[in-house]
């Protein structure tokens, strides 16, 4: 191996079916520019010359007949051996002749005998050798085996064979009987070769403690003197080794690990050192040119490596010439110009241009556009006297520049919905029908996935995104991407990734009793995240369907100490890959939970749920002494077994239940301290499990390819799994197996059935993977008869799917990374309890004395006369302050679009009585403490200046966000009707889903649809109260109560008849004032302008003014009590 010598060609293995296989057997032609190559599937390709093109590739072997083991050449064309057949073919692919005999039980290898190419004797693990006329294709005789032979290598006056044994047999070429056998290796030998008078070996033997391992050497063998030599050492293991064919001393020696070292057998100590590039795989095999000029390698990732000097490599000492399919001749040209008539070439005419008739002469690619910016990367960049900086996401290659024309090409994407704003402008016309997301997924549902082409990815699995109008995002169309009854997330917040984790979550009928329970408590912690996640719960099941966010929750998600130093927050991991940050946050979140729920409740209700209880046995390897701990764990990550390489043995797959078993019971060899000895030793640790809980949650942890090969098995993953703890022993059931097992009722078996999964999904080359939720909502459905109901959740997409899309992986695009089983005796069992031990403590508990408040102004609730109940009134107004101004992209043409929105923080939030003597008085009127930095506090329409919302500077006692929040939460539990103008805005912002059924919002109440303009709630004052509001700045009490007495005129419109009447004359007037409060000055941003309406105002601008303030005189006519109904007439 001379000096510059190095890796000149890498190309991937085609592998078989649309998956990746590792390569089987491999094998340079002694006569040609060909390398041949198999798989475990019988597929034999060649590949010609140093670029390694592509040259045939043709089904030599069955699937049935397992891997192909080895090929030999003669003039004829290529010799190949499977388990259960022989074959030969020519160089470009057709056969010869085929050979299968129900006496092919396990073949391993084969060499031509003394008659040269026209006689091979064929072996393997059995108890017949066979040879076989090659010119016929026949068998000849069938002969006794001495030993399993697994390699054979003809050399010198012998034919050299390997047993299982480790035992190497030298065989007569005439009479096949054994002349000499050595014992090479104690456990068996993983490859030879031998050239000239040398036989050099590479195996395994018995460690202890640590089962077989390669030896640290290479052992020679003298064919002459019959003796061995001197072994050659090789510290890394040798597991690979070819003698070099001009240099009858010297040979090749590689390990797993990629470490080649160039050898000569009568001097040893001179090595000659490569490093092969394999990075996060091993070596599966290796073989040298019989020129001596090229060497080949194949590793696990299914690539293969051609190493060699560039300006010398060739295959065959004398090469052959390599026949090629003749070429097509190219079509007659044609001479063309504008002034050659369309007739002289039989075109048909036409009436209008052809796109194909557009002139190449005329495209041109000007510029590509520049490359986008991470959105992660702008939120961590850091301002400089001159632009900004911020930490390399390190997402390419150096020098490596991404082809931007590429990536902003989607192909096959959906169109995006038309905005709310446009369909209502379209609503009059019914010549276009509305577009639904279901209907154009019907069509697309099954592409690529039955096609020939199954690395496509279908439609519904690919990355969807918000687009945003003028109007923000409550203009976009949700629904166009749902028309299911269970709710999607948005995507448009900061670490939304565990969008999945938490929609799998919520379907687990015990995890969301627990977290329910728990929200329902008086815990007032800030950075609980059960209780986040309990309001989440609560969210998505009053939405039914309508988009929900999960802000609150990423929010508290993110402001824990611990997420950044995890790699949890995308701002801090830009480049960490999805599936490894769902996997870390799935582990985050159980342990937190679990300490949340211990931090208010006494019971072991979490212990239950989600802890398996073991031990965990440590042994040491030297004196034998064992220790004792706990090793308990809410989360199992699955264990693969290592590939073997006892000579590509085809080993049975292992079931999902046998790797979980493993998985559960891990047992790993450490070294560590011992305190017998007082010294490190190897020890060996064992966990033996003692209860297993409710839910069962499971990192899948693919990391490896025979891995991903295995979840790309068709009903690899089963639905029920049956688990027995018995005396610490786990034992795992699936299939048959289960069946039995409760058909015989022996064992105490605990079933537990599949939930759901968050999988992740590699949508392209140029497209960030993104994760998504398949989950079966039967078992959190309150009926019993509900089973088998898979759904996909991609963010705020949801549709229902087939059983068996949902438990169908491709090792190309679609893996699992986390699982969720439940005991199935859990299923169907809802718990809505919570709701009866509400504590609503926190409603009469004042936080501290303002002492800007007057108790005119404010009173907390009785305990004894106003305890909230269903149908209560209770007014409602919120102030926010902008945290993040939104981003906006201006393209080449100047017109610009929206990338993300700007998002806003609660500031103040006010109730009031909404009935009773006490009516429009507030009870909760608190200001937020708000850590995140305030980018404008839009004092004129907030009425929050700066320093009112800072701890240390307010004047006004604080409450944090999440006391605010519950109280608001546990009005809406209670049964309380809010009113107000323009909550729907309100509410996603404080991100709280409120029924309809629960709510009067005075923009709606005063609204014809037919006019498109929904009104403001100064100009509704001004008008119908004779008030004039919101004079210098916006007040929350003040618009709260004024929302109050827009209802109450309603009702009095509403008995009287004339609410029709009322309304056209309030459309009239306001045309006549343009909408607006004589004397009000127009506001681009005012706040109130639409209320956050469903439908963005569509004519004009209905921008409300801000006049001087003028005192305002309350009163209110007396309609009962505190526990009056809405619906109440007088």
């Amino acid at each position: 191996m001379e000096a510059d010598w190095d890796e000149i060609t890498r190309v991937p293995f085609p592998g078989s079916y649309g998956i990746a296989t590792p390569v089987s057997t491999f094998a340079f032609d002694n006569t040609q520019e060909l390398l041949w190559t198999a798989n475990e599937y019988g597929t034999i390709t060649s590949f010609y010359g140093p670029e390694l093109q592509k040259y045939t590739s043709y089904k030599g072997h069955s699937a049935q007949d397992g891997p192909v083991k080895q090929f030999l050449f003669c003039d004829k064309g290529i010799l190949s051996v499977a388990a259960r057949s022989v074959h030969l073919s020519i160089r470009r692919g057709p056969t010869l002749w085929h050979l299968a005999s129900p006496d092919f039980q396990d073949l391993r290898c084969m060499s031509f005998t003394s008659k040269g190419t026209h006689e091979i004797l064929v072996a393997g693990c059995q108890e017949t050798m066979f040879k076989i006329d090659v010119e016929k294709g026949v068998i000849l005789h069938s002969i006794p085996a001495p030993e399993n032979y697994t390699i054979m290598k003809r050399g010198g006056q012998y034919i050299c064979a390997a047993t299982q044994t480790g035992s190497i047999h030298l065989l007569d070429p005439n009479t096949l009987n054994v002349v000499k056998e050595w014992k090479a290796h104690l456990g068996w030998v993983n490859d030879m070769d031998v050239k000239a008078d040398f036989l050099v070996t590479c195996g395994l033997s018995p460690r202890q403690q640590l089962g077989f391992m390669l030896d640290p050497l290479a052992n020679v063998f003298d064919l002459k003197t019959m003796m061995p030599l001197p072994p050659i050492p090789f510290q890394p293991g040798a597991a690979f080794v070819r003698m070099h064919p001009r240099m009858s001393t010297t040979c090749v020696v590689a390990s797993t690990s990629g470490q080649i070292q160039v050898v000569d057998l009568m001097n040893p100590n001179t090595v000659n050192l490569r490093q092969a590039n394999i990075f996060d795989t091993f070596l599966t095999a290796l073989d040298m040119a019989p020129s001596g000029e090229a060497l080949a390698l194949t590793d696990a990732a299914c690539s293969i490596q051609l190493w060699g000097s560039v300006t010398k490599v060739q295959f065959a000492e004398y090469s052959s010439h390599t026949e090629f399919a003749d070429t097509t001749a190219p079509p007659s040209e044609v001479k063309w110009s504008l002034e050659t008539p369309l007739n002289s070439l039989g075109m048909p005419y036409y009436r209008e241009v052809l796109l194909s008739a557009w002139p190449s002469y005329m495209l041109f690619d000007v510029g590509a556009p520049p490359v986008r910016l991470d959105l992660n990367t702008l939120a961590s960049l850091k301002r400089a006297d001159i632009g900004g900086y911020a930490p390399n996401p390190r997402r390419t290659r150096r020098y490596q520049v991404e082809n931007t024309r590429t990536s902003q090409t989607t192909q096959g994407s959906l169109a995006a919905p038309k905005f709310l704003s446009e369909k209502a402008r379209e609503a009059t016309s019914e010549d276009e029908p509305a577009r639904r997301m279901s209907d154009v997924l019907d069509a697309l549902n099954d592409l690529a996935i039955d096609g020939g082409n199954k690395r496509d990815v279908p439609m519904m699995y690919r990355n969807v995104e918000i687009k945003y109008s003028k109007f923000g995002v409550d203009d976009f169309d949700f629904e166009f991407y749902n028309r299911t009854k269970f709710s999607g997330l948005e995507t448009h917040i900061a670490n939304s990734y565990a969008n999945s984790l938490l929609q799998l979550f919520r379907f687990i009928p015990v995890l969301r009793n627990l977290a329910l329970h728990h929200t329902a408590l008086p815990c007032l912690y800030e950075n609980c995240l059960l209780c986040e996640m309990g309001f989440l719960f609560d969210m998505l099941e009053k939405a039914a369907g309508q988009n929900c966010q999960a802000t609150n929750f990423l929010k508290t998600f993110s402001s824990l100490s611990h997420a950044p130093s995890l790699g949890l927050l995308e701002e801090h991991s830009p480049s960490r890959p999805l599936t490894e940050m769902i996997q870390s946050a799935n582990r985050f979140l159980l342990d937190k939970i679990s300490a949340d729920f211990r931090q208010v409740s006494t019971t072991s209700s979490t212990d239950h749920v989600l802890t398996t209880y073991a031990r965990a046995n440590i042994r040491c390897a030297h004196c034998a002494s064992e220790d004792t701990r706990p090793a308990d764990s809410y989360l199992h990550e699955l264990i693969y077994p290592p590939k073997t390489l006892k000579n590509h043995i085809r080993m049975p797959r292992p079931s999902f239940s046998q790797i979980l078993k493993i998985s559960v019971e891990r047992q790993d060899q450490t070294r560590g301290w011992c305190g017998r000895c007082n010294r490190y030793q190897q020890l060996a640790t064992r966990k033996s499990v003692r209860r297993i809980p409710a839910v069962l949650l499971i990192n899948t942890a693919i990391h490896s390819a025979d891995a991903k090969q295995l979840w790309s098995i068709p009903n690899w993953l089963p639905q029920e799994i049956g688990i027995i703890v018995d005396e610490g022993q786990f034992y795992c059931y699936e299939g048959q197996d289960l069946k039995f097992h409760l058909q015989r009722g022996v064992f105490n078996i605990v079933v537990y059935e599949l939930v759901g999964l968050v999988a992740d999904i590699n949508s392209g080359d140029n497209t960030k993977s993104h994760l998504v939720s398949m989950i079966d909502v039967g078992p959190s459905s309150r009926d019993s008869a509900t089973t088998g109901q898979w759904h996909l959740f991609n963010d705020f997409l949801v549709r229902p799917v087939a059983t068996d899309e949902a438990l169908r992986f491709d090792s190309a695009w679609k893996l699992p990374s986390v699982l969720a089983y439940q005991v199935k005796s859990a299923s169907h069992i809802i718990d809505d309890t919570w709701k009866e031990n509400l504590d609503p403590s926190l409603l009469f508990r004042r936080w501290g004395v303002n002492p800007d408040t007057k108790s005119e102004d404010f009173r907390l609730l009785s305990r004894t006369t106003e305890v909230p109940r269903p149908g209560v009134p209770v007014a409602i107004d919120a102030e926010f302050v902008k945290l993040q101004s939104e981003e906006i992209e201006v393209k080449a043409d100047g017109s610009s679009e929206t990338i993300r929105p700007s998002r806003s923080g609660l500031a103040r939030v006010s109730v009031l009585r909404g009935a009773g003597p006490d009516q429009g008085l507030p009870f909760i009127d608190d200001y937020i403490a708000v850590s995140d930095p305030i980018i404008d506090y839009l004092t004129e329409y907030s009425g929050i200046s700066p320093g009112d919302l800072d701890r240390s500077t307010s004047k006004h006692t604080l409450v944090s966000l999440k006391a605010a929040y519950k109280k608001l939460w546990l009005l809406l539990n209670l049964g309380c009707v809010f009113v107000g103008h323009g909550l729907l805005k309100d509410f996603r912002t404080i991100n709280i889903h409120i029924p309809r059924a629960q709510v009067v919002d005075t923009v709606d109440l005063f609204f014809i649809k037919s006019r498109q303009r929904k009104l403001n709630l100064r100009f509704l004052a001004w008008y119908l109260l004779k008030e004039d509001i919101q004079t210098e700045m916006h007040d929350s009490v003040e618009d709260a109560r004024t929302a109050l007495r827009l209802w109450r005129k309603y009702q009095e419109f509403d008995d009287a008849g004339i609410m029709e009447q009322m309304l056209e004359e309030v459309y009239r007037r306001g045309r006549e004032v343009g909408f607006r409060a004589p004397g009000a000055v127009p506001k681009d941003d005012a706040k109130k302008d639409a209320g956050g309406a469903d439908t963005p105002d569509l004519v004009g601008n209905s921008t409300p003014g801000t006049p001087k303030k003028k005192a305002i005189s309350l009163a209110f006519g007396g309609r009962g009590g505190f526990g009056g109904s809405p619906m109440g007439r007088t």
